[in-house]
C-alpha cells in the first residue's frame, strides 16, 4: 500500500510529468521552484525513487561517487561512503522530494497507458489506468532502467523453479542451501553475486562475456569529514567539482585516445591474476575487447567469489531450460544440463528500445516505437522528436555517459525544457515540433562523432548499440560541452504555432 494519499486526476494542466526517479523529479522540482503550480507527476508505483526504489536487491550501489551523483541543487554533506548503496540513494530521493514540497502533485499508483497528440486541441490526451486527462506539454522521464528485459531462451516459462529479475528481487525467497543459476555478468550480476554465493549451496554464473572489472575505491566518509563539508564553505562543491573534473579526464581514453585504456587494462587483469588463481578461471575471466567499449564495472569482490569452490563460471552457450535446469552446448555441440533450484537474471534494461516509447502517439498517429523502429532512436538534442510537438524526453537518444553522473546531464536537459516553456509564453507558442532536417542533421553529426570512439570501435557488442549497431545511447564527448549546447533554447530549429491560432476549451 501506498505511504502517499491518493488523489484525483485533474482535467488539463500545462505540464505532464511521467516518472519520479532523478529526471521526473528533478522536472518537477525546477517548475516548482518556477513559481509553475499547474503540473501533475506520474508515477505508477506507490513512491517516489525510480530505477532506486525498484532495484533493491543484495549489494545495489552506484558506481558514480556520492557527491557528484545527486542533484546540484539539494547537497546532501552527510553521505556515509564514497559510493552509497541502494537504501542511502533512495532515502536521499525521498527526503529531496518531501523537503521540495513536490509530493502534492504527485500522484502515485498511475501508469501512463497513452499518450496521444491531438491535432485539433494542440493537446496531449494522457490515458491512465486512473483516468484522462489532456495536457499542454509532456515530458517522458520514466528514464532507460526502468523496464528489465529477459533472455528468449526457449523453455523459460516451463522452469518450475523459482525466478526473478535482478530488478524485481524476491526478497521472500530464502537462497539458503540451494543451486542457482545467475545468467548474466553486467553491472547489477557483479553486485550480488558475491551476496548470493554466500547463501547458496552451488551457485553457477552463465557469462556470454567477460567484464572488464577495475577496483572500487570505496570507503566509508567518517563523521568529521562530513562535518567539513557542511560547515566549510565551499568544501563540498570542490569536493564535486573534482570528481567531475576527474571523471571527464576519463573521455580521453574513451573517446579520443582509446589506447590509453591499456594502462586501466592492466590493472584490472593485475586484479584479476591477484583475486583468481586458478589459470583455467582467469581464461575464463580475461575479457577479450578494449575496456571501455562495453561498461566499466568496478568490484572488490566479484573476482574472490567466482574463485570459491561453491561457484563454477559456464561459458558454454544457453540452448534451452528444462522444469529442472539449464541445458547449455559446447563448441562440439555436446548438450550437458545442470540441475538448479532458482535462476536469477541480471540481463539488463530495455535501453535502446524503450517500451514507453509504444505508447507515445505523435502527429501521424504513429508510436514513437515505430517511428524509431525504422530510423533507431534519435532527437533532437536527445530531448525532442520531430512529429511529436511538446514532447520533452529525459535521458533520450544520445543523452547516457560511460564515464560519469547522468544527473549531470538530466539537469541540462530540464534547463532546456525551462527555456522552452519561457520562450512559449513570452512569445504566445502553442505548439514547438522539431524541424525535421535540423534533427537528422543534428544526428548525422552525433554518429559521425561516436564513430571513433571506443564504445564504436572496441570489439564488443555491448547495450549502448542497438540491433542495427547503432549508437543510440551514449554522448559522444564531454558533458560540458552537453550542458552549453542546451543552455539557451533556439526557437529557429523548430516549428511553430502561436496560441492567437488555436481556440480550445478552458
Amino acid at each position: 500500500m501506498s505511504p502517499h494519499p491518493v488523489r484525483p486526476l485533474p482535467s488539463h494542466v500545462r505540464v505532464a510529468v511521467v516518472g519520479t526517479g532523478f529526471s521526473g523529479l528533478g522536472t518537477a522540482i525546477r517548475l516548482r521552484r518556477s513559481g509553475t503550480s499547474d503540473f501533475v507527476v506520474l508515477e505508477r508505483g506507490d513512491d517516489v525513487g525510480g530505477t532506486w526504489r525498484d532495484n533493491s536487491y543484495p549489494g545495489c550501489a552506484c558506481d558514480v561517487p556520492s557527491h557528484l551523483y545527486s542533484f546540484s541543487f539539494a547537497p546532501n554533506t552527510d553521505w556515509t561512503r564514497s559510493f552509497s548503496g541502494q537504501p542511502e540513494i533512495q532515502a536521499y530521493i525521498q527526503r529531496t522530494a518531501r523537503e521540495t514540497g513536490v509530493l502534492p502533485h504527485i500522484h502515485f499508483g498511475t501508469e501512463l497507458l497513452e499518450a496521444a497528440w491531438n491535432e485539433q486541441d494542440r493537446r496531449w490526451t494522457v490515458r491512465t489506468n486512473r483516468g484522462e486527462f489532456t495536457a499542454e506539454v509532456l515530458v517522458i522521464g520514466a528514464g532507460p532502467l526502468s523496464e528489465p528485459t529477459l533472455p528468449d531462451i526457449p523453455g523459460i516459462a516451463e522452469f518450475a523453479g523459482t525466478t526473478f529479475h535482478s530488478a524485481t528481487w524476491d526478497h521472500d525467497h530464502s537462497l539458503a542451501g540451494e543451486r542457482v543459476a545467475v545468467i548474466g555478468t553486467g553491472a547489477s550480476s557483479i553486485q550480488f553475486v558475491p551476496h548470493v554465493q554466500r547463501r547458496a549451496a552451488h551457485l553457477t554464473v552463465f557469462q556470454r562475456t567477460a567484464p572488464w572489472v577495475l577496483p572500487r575505491r570505496d570507503r566509508p566518509i567518517p563523521a568529521w569529514e562530513r562535518a567539513v563539508y557542511r560547515h566549510v564553505p565551499g568544501a563540498r562543491r570542490a569536493l564535486r567539482a573534482g570528481i567531475y573534473a576527474l571523471r571527464e579526464s576519463w573521455l580521453v581514453g574513451f573517446t579520443m585516445r582509446p589506447q590509453i585504456m591499456e594502462l586501466a587494462e592492466k590493472q584490472a587483469l593485475g586484479m584479476l591474476r591477484r583475486q583468481v588463481r586458478d589459470p583455467e578461471l582467469q581464461a575464463k575471466l580475461t575479457p577479450n575487447f578494449r575496456l571501455g567499449c562495453k561498461r566499466v564495472l568496478i568490484s572488490n569482490d566479484y573476482y574472490p567469489a567466482l574463485a570459491q569452490s561453491n561457484v563454477d563460471v559456464e561459458t558454454d552457450r544457453i540452448v534451452e531450460i528444462t522444469p529442472t535446469g539449464i541445458v547449455t552446448a559446447g563448441a562440439d555441440g555436446d548438450r550437458t544440463e545442470r540441475p538448479v533450484d532458482t535462476i536469477i537474471f541480471g540481463t539488463g534494461f530495455h535501453v535502446t528500445d524503450h517500451p514507453i516509447a509504444g505508447r507515445i502517439r505523435g502527429r501521424d498517429g504513429r508510436t514513437l516505437a515505430e517511428h524509431w523502429g525504422e530510423i533507431g532512436m534519435s532527437a533532437l538534442h536527445g530531448v525532442t522528436v520531430s512529429g511529436f510537438p511538446n514532447l520533452f524526453y529525459l535521458v533520450g537518444p544520445n543523452t547516457g555517459t560511460g564515464n560519469t553522473s547522468i544527473i549531470y546531464m538530466a539537469e541540462a536537459q530540464v534547463e532546456y525544457l525551462m527555456s522552452a516553456l519561457s520562450t512559449m509564453d513570452r512569445r504566445g507558442l502553442s505548439v514547438l515540433d522539431p524541424r525535421p532536417e535540423v534533427q537528422d542533421a543534428y544526428n548525422v553529426r552525433l554518429q559521425e562523432q561516436l564513430e571513433t570512439t571506443v564504445w564504436n570501435t572496441g570489439g564488443c557488442a555491448s547495450w549502448y548499440l542497438d540491433d542495427k549497431g547503432r549508437n543510440t545511447t551514449l554522448w559522444p564527448t564531454f558533458t560540458f560541452r552537453f550542458r552549453r549546447e542546451l543552455s539557451a533554447f533556439d526557437v529557429a530549429e523548430y516549428k511553430t504555432e502561436r496560441r492567437a491560432d488555436v481556440t480550445v476549451d478552458a
